[in-house]
C-alpha cells in the first residue's frame, strides 16, 4: 500500500534536492524509493534528498543525505545550506543559526535572507600533482576530503571538457578506489575568481553546481596560487558563490565556510 510523503523542493545554485520533515522519525526509505523520488521522469526529480531528524550527538538536529542513486552519503554542501533554510522555515523564520550534525561532523549555518553561510567540517587527506591516465588522457590531478572526496583538474578551456567521460574516468580510477571520487574542472578567470563544472559520484553526472566540489576547488586554487579568502567560484548553473578559509599553518585550514542562495521551488505531495 503506498504512503503519501508531504515534500518541498529546494535548489542551492541549480544543485536541487527533495526535502522531507523527519523530526518524528515516521519516514523510513529504501534504497528504491529514495531512489524512485529521484527520478526526473517517474519522481519529483532531484540530485539527492534530504531528511530533517533529531540531534542524536549535540547538534540542534540531524541531516541525512542521499544521492540520486539512493546511497546515503556523508555531506553535501549546497544540500546542507538548503537543509539549514529547510529548518528555518520548519521554525517559521525565527532562527538566526543552527547547528547540525552530518556524517562528515557538525555543520553550522547562518541565515542572511535566501542566502545560507555553512561552516564547513574541517578538509582533509590533501594530495597534489598526481599524474594519472584517465580515459586515454594523462591528466594533473590534485585531491583533497570537504566532508566527501573531491578530484581536482584545471583546464583552459572549461567548455570544451568532456565532464562526463572524463569526470566518470576519474570518479572509478584505481587511485581513488574503493569509494571512489566526485570530479571538477577548474578554470581561472581572474585573481581569487574560478569557474567550475563538477561531475557527481550517486548522481553519476555533470550537476549545475557542487558546494564541497566549490570548496574543494577553492582550497586547490588558493595551495597552487596563494589567492586570498574568500575565493570566488562560479559554477553551471550560473552563479557565483563565496569560500572563506583561514590557514593558521600551511595545508592546514579551519573557519572554512560556504555562502550562497538556497531557494525554495516547490512543494506537493508524492505517493511511495
Amino acid at each position: 500500500m503506498a504512503t503519501t510523503l508531504r515534500f518541498w523542493k529546494m535548489n542551492g545554485a541549480g544543485n536541487d534536492f527533495v526535502m522531507l520533515d523527519n523530526r518524528d522519525l515516521s519516514i523510513s526509505l529504501s534504497h528504491d524509493q529514495i531512489a524512485q523520488l529521484c527520478d526526473r521522469h517517474r519522481g519529483v526529480g532531484s540530485d539527492g534528498l534530504l531528511l530533517v531528524e533529531p540531534a542524536q550527538d549535540g547538534g540542534d538536529f540531524r541531516m541525512r543525505y542521499y544521492n540520486a542513486d539512493g546511497g546515503e552519503a556523508e555531506m553535501c554542501g549546497n544540500g546542507a545550506r538548503c537543509f539549514g533554510r529547510f529548518v528555518n522555515f520548519l521554525h517559521e523564520g525565527k532562527l538566526s543559526h543552527i547547528k547540525f550534525e552530518t556524517q562528515a561532523g557538525m555543520i553550522s549555518a547562518e541565515f542572511e535572507g535566501d542566502q545560507v553561510r555553512i561552516n564547513m567540517s574541517a578538509p582533509h587527506s590533501l594530495k597534489l600533482g598526481q599524474a594519472l591516465d584517465v580515459a586515454g588522457e594523462q591528466l594533473t590531478v590534485h585531491s583533497v576530503n570537504t566532508g566527501v572526496p573531491h578530484a581536482v583538474v584545471f583546464v583552459d578551456d572549461l567548455d570544451s571538457v568532456d565532464v562526463r567521460k572524463l569526470g566518470a574516468g576519474l570518479r572509478y580510477h584505481e587511485a581513488f578506489k574503493p569509494k571512489g571520487t566526485n570530479a571538477n574542472f577548474v578554470k581561472i578567470t581572474g585573481p581569487g575568481t574560478i569557474s567550475i563544472r563538477t561531475y557527481e559520484r550517486g548522481v553519476e553526472d555533470e550537476t549545475l553546481a557542487c558546494g564541497t566540489g566549490m570548496v574543494a576547488c577553492a582550497l586547490i586554487h588558493h595551495e597552487l596560487s596563494g589567492a586570498a579568502s574568500p575565493v570566488a567560484v562560479k559554477v553551471k548553473g550560473g552563479d557565483t558563490l563565496r569560500v572563506g578559509f583561514e590557514e593558521p599553518s600551511p595545508h592546514d585550514y579551519t573557519n572554512v565556510t560556504l555562502f550562497g542562495p538556497a531557494d525554495f521551488a516547490f512543494s506537493g505531495e508524492v505517493a511511495v
